[in-house]
């Protein structure tokens, strides 16, 4: 049985990006960021980084769409940080 993220319409792409659990986090944060969950954050981060490098990714899976296939760009990464400015 497969169960609706938290937050279905946000996608952290996992497939074919930086496997590093920094690196993943990373994409989770700006993610939110841009979703303006910035507030959530630190909720997500106590949760994901709580256990071994499975638990991330079982924890970042039960909050977002991880589809490799969703329309995401890469652009977008590079310029979200000058937005934080």
């Amino acid at each position: 049985m497969t169960t609706e993220p938290k937050y279905p319409e946000l996608v952290v792409p996992l497939v074919g990006h930086d496997g590093n659990a920094f690196a993943i986090l990373g994409r989770a944060q700006r993610v939110m960021r841009n979703a303006d969950l910035d507030n959530e954050f630190h909720h997500f981060h106590s949760e994901a980084t709580s256990g071994d490098y499975n638990h991330l990714l079982r924890t970042v899976m039960t909050w977002f769409s991880t589809d490799d296939d969703a329309d995401y760009d890469e652009d977008d990464e590079d310029n979200w940080d000058n937005d934080r400015d």
